[in-house]
């Protein structure tokens, strides 16, 4: 008999009440979602549907997105189609997007890059020129309302100064939307001393101290180990002075590498509940995924519809 992997966590956090509540208390979003014809993104944009976070509209081959919503037991009768398959289908919601036909877009069957490649570039007309994008995750343990948001684990690869800086600009925002009044961030390194042969701990001190100006509303410190991020007693051992130890709002992260690495291992190994949107563009992006949990799908959602109202 093969054993559970023993670091998993046995089941997920429920998406925390309070946001969930925040969400539906606003008005119902239009979320275009793109290549619709598949059942695990019909069957989470029909969870967002009927928790009032979304009034779908379907992207996609017409004629499978129907077939499929049969499989699934679901009338889309009331829903709009729209009939773009393929590569086509990022492309015609950057245009509902950006006719201001959607408040919201998200990744359906299509592989990333081909979704990001339709909504990203200057010409799809949903992103100011020189404007950095940013994914941010919402992360919570179970019983727990207050998250920390991750960035960037999930869209840059290898972010230059200026793109972590935008990154956690995006961060702060989510955050304020939210309703944080007393916003902390936590720069993620391996060290909280910068060290010439690591250089990520240097460009961390660079962007605290570009964020002192930048982003008034944040107290952001960096660079920090794990455990000063995590841990004022950590911080206490180590004589370290910090404001942001143990109650960090935010976390910034040097690469995708350690960001993806971090929120799996809070998702799959703590049963944290992450949710996470695209920030950056003219309207919020879901880049769900086939191995998302329902909670993650509903949080994803739910912050979807708070960030369009707010947009």
């Amino acid at each position: 008999m093969t054993l559970p992997f023993p670091f998993l966590a046995p089941q997920n956090a429920p998406c925390p009440a309070g946001l969930l509540a925040k969400a539906q208390a606003l008005p119902t979003p239009k979320v275009a979602l793109v290549n619709a014809g598949a059942v695990n993104p019909l069957q989470g944009i029909r969870e967002a549907a009927e928790l009032g976070l979304a009034d779908p509209v379907l992207i996609g081959d017409a004629d499978k997105i129907r077939r499929t919503a049969d499989e699934i037991g679901w009338d889309i009768s009331p829903y709009r189609i729209e009939h773009a398959p393929h590569e086509t289908a990022a492309g015609r919601a950057a245009d509902l997007a950006r006719d201001g036909e959607v408040n919201s877009i998200m990744k359906g069957q299509i592989h990333t890059s081909t979704f990001l490649k339709g909504l990203l570039p200057s010409a799809a007309g949903l992103r100011e020129k020189g404007t950095r994008c940013g994914h941010v995750f919402h992360i919570n343990r179970a019983g727990s309302e207050r998250p920390l948001l991750l960035t960037d684990a999930a869209l840059n690869v290898n972010p230059s100064v200026d793109t972590r800086k935008a990154c956690l600009a995006h961060a702060v925002r989510l955050a304020e939307i939210l309703g944080d009044t007393d916003i902390k961030a936590g720069i993620l390194a391996p060290t909280e001393d910068p060290i010439t042969s690591i250089p990520n701990t240097g460009e961390a001190a660079e962007i605290a101290a570009w964020a002192k100006s930048a982003l008034p509303n944040a107290t952001v410190q960096g660079p920090m180990a794990l455990d000063l991020i995590f841990s004022a007693e950590a911080a206490r051992a180590k004589n370290y002075a910090s404001d942001v130890s143990g109650d960090a709002d935010i976390m910034l992260a040097p690469n995708i590498t350690s960001g993806n690495a971090l929120f799996k291992l809070m998702a799959l190994g703590m049963g944290c509940c992450a949710g996470g949107l695209v920030m950056g563009l003219r309207v919020p992006v879901l880049l769900t995924s086939r191995s998302q949990q329902a909670p993650a799908r509903i949080c994803s959602a739910a912050l979807g519809a708070i960030v369009a109202a707010a947009s």
